[in-house]
């Protein structure tokens, strides 16, 4: 048999799949001939195929040597090196092959896929047009430029492009799976759904669209379900580290603390695994390990690994770092910011005032902002409402929507269509009221859609934002304007809201809440994320010195409670000491507070709507005024009801005071009476919404000069 013949019955076998006898008939025709081209390039074609890359650039490298011009063999060549992750190689031996052969698409869009993975996005998608320009209908090109404009976080174009190729390839599942994907961005989750199930019924064992289909639940918040799509996923790749951190955060939300804690950890480097354990961590009072990650996270900062700054505030009152970790979290996210969208203040009769959330909920947010927007002087403001969260249909909710002059729910709206909204709504001043929390709106802000960006209340902390022009505080929680991105702008008392009409009802009895009938009861409401090692310390030194005495706490998981209780009998206090108060509706959990003696506060984080709560039913906080904002709140609150007395300014003296007031009960006595008028600045709605009124008109004015 001649060469010629061999090679020929290679190749139609290899086109018919039959690898194994075609790479023996091109091996033996090689025997034959070895400057036989065609077996030589399409033997490394095969060892390709079979995932042998170092053989087949050996092969393709030979063949080359035969026929230095050959386009075929360039583009192949490159194409090995790139699935060795070669890419620098990979990138110049698809020029080569275009040079070889101008404009032939199939080379066009490999590069550009190799520019993709290079982060060049911009050169990226010029290949994907220029191959789409030579080739209309090819559909990976297509879904390839999908892809990068996602990268380029344009989410509406990449999704007309995923459109296009499914009407070319109906049946097409990855376009499917990236079509989900780029409804993601749009934060359209239902649509998504939908495509992530399209995708899975043309490729059911694709273990990506199961990954990205939990995050399409997490976003409806079906967490429930999100967890066994997650869980399919890595059935399917078990060392799938995205889809162990993903399924770390709906852990989180369903507050199965130690479940997503071994899963962030087996997430290894994926970028929110460390921020999701650091959490976790917190939540479940594993304090041995929120010391060892606690130590991490200055060099992971400084590095400008993007932190997550709320995570952040429960391990360190740092301010400096503070700052430097949102910082980093901004510009990982923004890495060019958009064109302005407002960039001079408008003629306006009245100020046209919006405040922007996702928390517009049965929320802490929603409770403490509700009665200063029913306060607001209409005669000088319009007052409108951006929810970009959940509608729950709470009775919270309801009030919120009609304390606003507008309300608008742009819920699963691409934020730049919001920004647009905001933009055509002529917004003089746009007031974020979430920060670095779940749900932020920096999407939003980035477009700079109202001529004044400020941030209030529901981070305790600078954002980092170059888009956000001011951060509405007070002098005892921010002094220092140096750790802060935004401008302050200083109300005269307490930067916190309440609502006055809060109902305190009636307390029932002590042994029905589980505390002694005449022991003193410390009291710490706060979410147990906030406590930490050395504050729980002194309040076991306190129950010690203080005999009958109890912690009475807010129920945590039954891990963190068993935390709570294994560290109490360490440090030598019996267990049941510590009392675990269950939920109950809002008028009979501030009735309740009747029951304690004093609440003690957390650093690094202060208690902050629920020292406002323990103080509204008339209950002494004590507080050690921290080095960082979230750590100086309860310090705030209290200046302005008039106890600046409860207000230490170490750990020794919050200790000492503790035990002062716990053997002093007149002076307690004395403390409740103050706060039982309830006439305080910090009670004094309608006096702070004219304070803040007249920050936005300084605001405004200094937009205009």
């Amino acid at each position: 048999m001649t060469t010629q013949s061999l090679t020929d019955q290679a190749v139609a076998l290899h086109r018919s799949g039959d690898l194994p006898e075609a790479e023996r008939l091109y091996r033996a025709a090689l025997a034959a001939d070895p400057r036989d081209f065609t077996a030589r390039h399409l033997l490394g074609v095969i060892l390709a195929q079979q995932g042998r890359g170092e053989d087949a650039l050996g092969e393709i490298a030979k063949a080359l040597t035969l026929r230095p011009d050959d386009a075929d063999a360039l583009l192949n060549h490159a194409n090995v090196l790139k699935t060795l992750g070669r890419e620098s190689e990979a990138l110049a031996g698809f020029t080569r092959a275009l040079a070889a052969r101008p404009g032939w698409p199939q080379a066009l869009n490999n590069r550009g896929t190799v520019l993709q993975s290079l982060g060049r996005f911009d050169a990226a998608l010029a290949d994907y047009d220029a191959a789409l320009a030579a080739q209309a209908d090819y559909v990976e090109a297509l879904n390839n430029r999908g892809s990068v404009l996602q990268d380029l976080k344009r989410p509406a174009e990449a999704l007309a492009a995923y459109d296009r190729a499914l009407r070319l390839a109906p049946n097409y599942a990855a376009a499917f799976n990236n079509r989900g994907s780029a409804l993601l961005d749009l934060r359209r989750f239902g649509d998504a759904l939908g495509c992530f199930d399209r995708a899975l019924s043309l490729r059911p064992g694709d273990a990506q669209s199961f990954n990205n289909r939990g995050n399409a639940l997490q976003g409806l918040m079906r967490y429930d379900e999100a967890v066994a799509s997650y869980d399919r996923a890595l059935a399917l790749r078990p060392d799938y580290p995205e889809a162990q951190s993903n399924r770390g955060g709906a852990l989180q939300q369903l507050k199965r603390h130690e479940e997503a804690l071994d899963s962030f950890e087996r997430a290894g480097g994926q970028p929110h695994a460390f921020g999701g354990a650091a959490m976790a961590a917190l939540n479940l009072c594993d304090w041995d390990r929120t010391l060892r990650i606690g130590a991490q996270m200055p060099a992971r900062i400084a590095a400008r690994e993007a932190v997550p700054p709320w995570v952040l505030l429960g391990y360190s009152g740092d301010e400096a770092l503070q700052l430097q970790c949102a910082r980093n979290v901004i510009q990982t996210r923004f890495p060019q910011l958009p064109p302005a969208m407002a960039t001079g203040r408008y003629a306006h009769d009245k100020i046209r005032l919006a405040y922007i959330s996702s928390d517009f909920v049965h929320h802490p947010v929603a409770a403490q902002i509700v009665q200063l927007i029913e306060t607001h002087d209409r005669s000088r403001f319009q007052v409108l409402g951006i929810s970009t969260g959940p509608d729950d249909g709470s009775g919270q909710r309801r009030r919120l929507m009609a304390a606003f002059d507008k309300f608008h729910d742009v819920k699963e709206q691409n934020p730049r269509i919001i920004a647009q909204l905001v933009r055509q709504l002529e917004v003089d001043v746009l007031v974020d009221l979430n920060g670095h929390t779940q749900g932020d709106n920096f999407d939003v802000l980035a477009h700079r859609p109202a001529p004044v960006q400020a941030t209030w209340l529901g981070y305790a902390g600078t954002t980092g934002a170059p888009f956000i022009d001011y951060l509405i505080a007070d002098r005892i929680v921010a002094p220092d304007a140096q750790r802060f991105s935004e401008k302050l702008a200083y109300l005269p008392n307490c930067f916190f809201p309440t609502d006055t009409g809060n109902v305190i009802g009636t307390p029932p009895p002590r042994v029905q809440a589980g505390l002694p009938e005449d022991g003193f009861v410390f009291c710490s409401f706060n979410n147990n994320w906030k406590f930490t090692a050395p504050v729980f310390a002194i309040w076991m030194r306190l129950l010690d010195q203080v005999p009958g005495s109890v912690l009475w706490l807010k129920k945590p998981g039954e891990a963190a409670a068993q935390n709570l209780q294994r560290a109490a009998e360490g440090l030598g206090v019996d267990p049941q000491r510590l009392v675990f108060a269950a939920g109950a509706p809002l008028d009979v959990h501030f009735a309740r507070h009747a029951l304690a003696d004093l609440f003690l506060d957390t650093l690094p984080y202060n208690a902050h709507a629920t020292a406002c709560d323990a103080l509204w039913a008339g209950l002494p906080v004590l507080t050690c005024k921290g080095t960082a904002y979230a750590g100086r709140v309860a310090a705030s609150m209290l200046s302005a009801a008039g106890l600046p007395e409860l207000v230490t300014e170490d750990a020794a003296a919050y200790e000492r005071t503790a035990l002062e007031l716990a053997h002093n009960p007149a002076r307690l006595k004395g403390l409740r009476e103050k706060l039982a008028g309830r006439s305080s600045p910090l009670f004094d709605t309608p006096r702070l919404a004219r304070d803040i009124e007249a920050l936005f008109s300084e605001m405004l004015s200094a937009k205009t000069s």
